[in-house]
């Protein structure tokens, strides 16, 4: 039955969902979208752990002190610590999380098509509870190798020794110490992050895509430039809307601090030392570094998902998806 869409535009549910074109879309998507922005996701983690000192002192003063410092000590590549992991986690990281939208979106809509908002809230909100599977070892990995240099030069300046760090080590020094269970810490905050994100990330997303002008391939999808569009800015939305969960989980995630800097027990206690010691701006660490990771990473992600290149692989007709 056809019916019409937000867009204005004649559309049916099509009859049956393709899993695995999705996921590859979504696995090339994501590793080229944090490819590009990964420095900016690296200075983000730096900001969002730095603490106040006792007399106001801090390593870095804003986002472009951080760059300057962390490529005068670290170089070019230091600015893609940690970037091995993420590249290697975010393939199903990207492909959970955007299928798993497209899929729950399918199944809530009506048989004429049709999906109401909280539908749409509820599909968004599936996606990113599905992801924390592979989000929270992938995030709690990263931000140990993209915190590593902060660490190491505060260490340095009290006159320490540190212990070079890489993943691998990481990884097998916490399956010992804690089992599995140790990769999923800050599993709690990572999930309410994620799935507040996706509830607002995805219908926002559909409604600014579906005001934009369509291929004429016959698919019924945006412009690749107008998918961009609309995940630069639904993700500049959802990037600022869910900063404080994200300050309060990678501070809860990140398992050596600096010297003095104050131990978290879970997301009440880091909600309330925070509050205490450096006030409600804290929670906005990050922030505005935070968005110009986000925006760019979902804009380019759904414009390369929604290019087809994982139908075009298989040799399946891309076709609208709700």
């Amino acid at each position: 039955m056809a019916v019409n869409n937000s867009s204005g535009k004649t559309t049916k549910k099509p009859a049956t969902f393709a899993v695995l074109p999705k996921i590859i879309n979504g696995g090339i998507a994501g590793v080229i979208g944090v490819t590009c922005v990964f420095p900016l996701d690296l200075v983000k983690t730096r900001l969002q752990n730095q603490q106040i000192g006792p007399n106001g002192e801090r390593m870095y003063t804003n986002m472009f002190d951080c760059f300057r410092k962390t490529y005068t000590a670290e170089g070019y590549f230091g600015m893609y610590r940690g970037s091995a992991v993420n590249i290697l986690l975010i393939t199903p990281e990207k492909a959970i999380k955007l299928t798993a939208n497209d899929y729950f979106r399918f199944h809530l809509a009506s048989e004429d098509g049709k999906l109401p908002l909280k539908r749409q809230c509820l599909a968004g909100g599936l996606a990113g509870a599905f992801q924390i599977i592979v989000t929270t070892p992938m995030e709690l990995l990263k931000i140990q190798m993209q915190d590593a240099g902060r660490i190491s030069m505060s260490a340095k300046a009290s006159g320490q020794q540190v212990e070079k760090l890489t993943a691998w080590v990481l990884t097998k020094n916490l399956l010992k110490e804690r089992g599995i269970v140790g990769l999923y810490r800050g599993l709690s905050a990572t999930a309410v992050r994620d799935i507040t994100f996706s509830v607002i990330y995805f219908p926002l997303f559909s409604a600014v895509n579906d005001k934009g002008p369509r291929k004429t391939d016959g698919s019924g999808e945006a412009v690749f430039y107008w998918s961009l569009l609309a995940g630069l800015v639904s993700g500049m939305t959802a990037a600022f809307s869910v900063t404080p969960l994200d300050v309060i989980k990678t501070r809860l995630q990140a398992i050596k601090k600096a010297d003095g800097e104050k131990e978290f027990d879970g997301i009440v206690d880091c909600i309330r030392k925070t509050l205490k010691h450096e006030g409600p701006k804290a929670f906005f660490k990050g922030g505005f570094c935070r968005i110009i990771v986000i925006a760019p990473l979902f804009g380019i992600a759904q414009m390369v998902y929604f290019l087809g290149v994982g139908e075009l692989i298989l040799g399946i007709e891309q076709k609208k998806t709700i």
